[in-house]
């Protein structure tokens, strides 16, 4: 046992806690309400398992994010010791690329593979479209950005192309012969390549079950838990039944009423479905939150209350506060604009910073408008979204030289990497992969030369390196420096931060000429350069990265922020997981929240209520909706013509109580009244005598 002890693991948590952690074995849910100290009590079941025996590597922790999974491994040790380090922690797509190095073999994949991330499988995707002249189409055909979204849905869902495109992509219908020729070819050129994508991870980690090697990767955990249940798709859920098939030692946490990923293909009914799934499941209810006033929680619990997708549950607090969630009506959107401002400004003068205030939105254009009054007030802001570190051309341009050293065969990494040569274009670049022993590859707009990508009949890295083709005359100096940057780089030994040092040495001069901002964009490569320092192999350097990247980068951010305090702006969506102290919730009409894209069933209805209850759930003191009456049919000329809109449904049938409703022209005008009264009827003469003072 710890030196901690049975009381440090229980030491801080209420009695249902309590109850998840000391659970015995067998199946185990875990409903978590939103503030109620999930990670707490799945840190603490991790402790307490290393307390009562379980060795700490046969402990199998998934989450969403690595950065969760270290979170919650560092608590466990702080009072289960230092062998808490030892758990498997990290996100399931990191797993089954672990697992998947060790017994890959049992479904015919080798140790090898590279793995892209979405953006590059939309690339591939469009190398084959252009290929098989779907380009060049008569008729409207989906772009790369489309097919790779239907294809992950497709997969992810373990749903008929045909259905995906008939409920999700109806505009598609008259191409279902060409995507699935796509599709096919897709599928193909990766298992030549030996590449895999985000989904296969995950298909080839549940073929591996069904092989002859899944008993024995079941075997090698005694105890495995799940974060954020709610957000599993059918695919995961699959795996962990057949990880559990013989030991039935599974624990998973999550809230049915925060599950808004079905977009990403999660499906709700994993987590409602759980106990029919592992029979004899014991469940346990989180119910204390520990984050929001009790005029908060009320009116929280009623917007779920009339869901018929839940699991019961009242969420209390033993918080003081009484000031009741404000709901606030406006005449259109501008007037809401100034409305938020004004109540911003209010907050802030009342000691509340910039920062522990959020505006929460439905779509990520919801807050146009709002942008453009808070920069002409002069509030600072930051808005949450965008690309992902990985996805900024500099640093893919990086990681494709290190994909090449690490599976020559994977060519769209080729591909990139010669496009940046000077004098090197689509069909150069095809003509130069063909040299190396690869079969053509065109971009968008390349021309129909160069057969579909094929195997490398051989080693491509090392042809380059022992008899490079010729190039034009333009390229032969940053060819050659290729050639012997990537020559460098295969010495045994190197580690990746002197890989990435060594590629980076030839890549900074072709991106100060490619790029614009190059002094921004300079330090992401020696964050990465930071990041590989950390790390002995290059493969899961290069995997660690492409599957859990840093979220944002220099060149995305723009200048610093001057500001030390600025306001947060965000999706719901993006916002899962935070708390500020005021949130402020902008579009509650129907139509926004829920969006009239996603009325189409009641699953898509009851989703967008789940959203409206995360948003509810984020602040801790005070909570603020706004509802504009009017929505303005805004063409390219001034009009007026308007359509009236519907406070949101969710929010319609609520008891009157649980809020206080005002409108923002009574607001404003109560404000006025206040001042003016403050002012005093001696205002007027002041202001003429300190101008008198002031005059000339």
């Amino acid at each position: 046992m710890s030196p901690m002890g049975k009381q440090g693991v229980l030491e801080g948590l209420n009695e249902a806690q309590r109850r998840a952690v000391t659970a015995g074995d067998g199946p185990l849910l875990v409903i978590a309400g939103a503030g109620t100290g999930k990670t707490s009590t799945l840190a603490a079941r991790v402790a307490w398992l290393i307390d009562h025996g379980v060795p700490a590597d046969r402990i199998l922790l998934l989450t969403f994010t690595r950065r969760a999974a270290a979170e919650m491994i560092a608590r466990a040790a702080r009072s289960a010791g230092s062998d808490a380090a030892k758990v498997w922690g990290g996100t399931f797509h990191a797993t089954a690329n672990r697992l998947l190095r060790q017994y890959g073999r049992a479904v015919g994949m080798g140790p090898g593979f590279t793995v892209m991330d979405q953006a590059d499988a939309a690339d591939v995707m469009n190398l084959i479209r252009g290929e098989r002249g779907y380009s060049k189409s008569k008729k409207r055909f989906p772009r790369k950005r489309t097919l790779i979204n239907i294809y992950s849905r497709m997969v992810s869902s373990r749903t008929r192309l045909g259905k995906v495109v008939r409920d999700f992509y109806p505009w598609c219908r008259d191409a279902l012969d060409g995507m699935r020729d796509v599709f096919e070819r897709y599928t193909k050129r990766k298992r030549e390549q030996n590449v895999l994508d985000y989904d296969d991870l995950l298909l080839f980690w549940q073929a591996l079950m069904n092989s002859d090697a899944g008993e024995k990767v079941a075997g090698r955990f005694d105890h495995v838990l799940v974060d954020e249940y709610q957000d599993t798709n059918l695919i995961q859920a699959g795996i962990l039944l057949a990880m559990r098939r013989e030991n039935r030692n599974i624990t998973v946490v999550g809230d049915d009423a925060q599950s808004i990923y079905s977009f990403r293909s999660a499906t709700v009914r994993n987590i409602l479905e759980f106990p029919q799934q592992f029979g004899g499941a014991e469940v346990v209810r989180l119910e204390r939150n520990y984050r929001s006033t009790q005029p908060i929680l009320d009116i929280s619990n009623a917007v779920m209350d009339a869901s018929r997708q839940r699991y019961e549950k009242n969420l209390y607090t033993e918080r003081g506060g009484e000031e009741k969630p404000l709901l606030v009506t406006c005449m259109d959107e501008t007037e809401q604009c100034s409305e938020v401002c004004t109540r911003v400004l209010a907050k802030y003068e009342e000691g509340l910073a910039l920062r522990e205030q959020a505006v929460l939105f439905r779509a990520g254009h919801h807050s146009d408008a709002l942008e453009v009054e808070l920069s002409r007030r002069n509030i600072p802001f930051v808005k949450y979204g965008g690309l992902k570190f990985i996805e900024a051309a500099h640093v893919k341009d990086m990681i494709a030289l290190l994909r090449i050293l690490e599976n020559p065969a994977d060519q769209l990494s080729w591909y990139r990497v010669l496009l940046l040569l000077q004098g090197v274009g689509p069909v150069t670049a095809g003509k130069i992969m063909a040299g190396l022993g690869m079969g053509g590859a065109e971009g968008a707009g390349a021309g129909d030369q160069g057969a579909a990508a094929s195997g490398a009949g051989a080693d491509p890295l090392r042809r380059l390196i022992e008899d490079p083709p010729g190039v034009p005359p333009a390229a032969r100096k940053e060819f050659s420096q290729l050639r012997d940057a990537l020559a460098d780089c295969t010495h045994k030994g190197m580690p990746p931060a002197s890989q990435v040092e060594r590629v980076r040495k030839f890549y900074e001069p072709v991106f100060q000429r490619a790029y614009d901002n190059p002094t921004v964009r300079v330090r992401d490569l020696e964050q990465l350069e930071l990041v590989a320092s950390n790390y002995r192999s290059r493969s899961r350097f290069i995997t660690d990265l492409t599957l859990d990247p840093p979220s944002s980068t220099a060149d995305l951010a723009g200048p610093p922020l001057l500001d030390e305090d600025y306001l947060i702006l965000s999706t719901i969506h993006s916002a899962k997981g935070c708390e500020w102290d005021a949130v402020h919730i902008i579009h509650a009409a129907d139509g926004m929240i829920p969006s009239d894209m996603a009325t189409g069933s009641e699953d898509e209805i009851e989703e967008e209520r789940r959203l409206l209850y995360v948003a509810m759930t984020r602040p801790r003191d005070f909570l603020y909706v706004y509802f504009p009456l009017r929505y303005y049919h805004r063409g390219k000329g001034l009009s007026d013509a308007h359509t009236y809109a519907q406070v949101s449904r969710f929010l319609a049938s609520l008891d009157p109580g649980l809020c206080e409703k005002v409108s923002a022209e009574n607001a404003r005008a109560e404000g006025a009244a206040e001042e003016a009264t403050q002012a005093g009827p001696a205002s007027a003469s002041v202001d003429e005598m300190l101008g008198d003072l002031l005059s000339e």
